[in-house]
């Protein structure tokens, strides 16, 4: 993470305005409390990663259902590859999991190391 850009190592105010003076919705109106950008986005960015796996299984599951509804022996057949490529996914989304929460330890451990990382003062 040494080459990491100073606008990843910022941190924002939850709640805060946006630049243009436009609260747009999307944090919680809690006042005072500091996000790391570099953590959210890895979080962001690992759980959009995991959505598009698991909308790929619930697109298979559904053509799954639809081949064993049919009962037609070749739409069965294919059954055996789409389950296979469900499962396929299942080891996708369980890497990108662990990627994610493995990056996320590390920048959490680099904030606490540096005195960089908010501490929570309900103790």
């Amino acid at each position: 993470m040494a080459g990491t850009s100073n606008t990843k190592k910022k941190r924002f105010k939850k709640g805060a305005e946006k630049g243009n003076g436009v609260d747009d919705g999307d944090e919680d109106d809690t006042e005072g409390e500091e996000y790391d950008v570099e953590a959210w986005d890895t979080l962001n960015k690992g759980f959009k990663q995991a959505q598009v796996v698991l909308e790929q299984n619930r697109e298979l599951i559904q053509k799954v259902n639809e081949n064993h509804r049919s009962k037609i022996p070749d739409n069965l057949v294919k059954n055996v590859g789409l389950i296979q490529e469900i499962n396929g996914n299942i080891t996708k989304v369980l890497e990108i999991y662990s990627d994610f929460s493995v990056n996320f330890s590390d920048i959490v451990r680099q904030r606490r190391r540096t005195g960089s990382g908010k501490t929570d003062s309900r103790g």
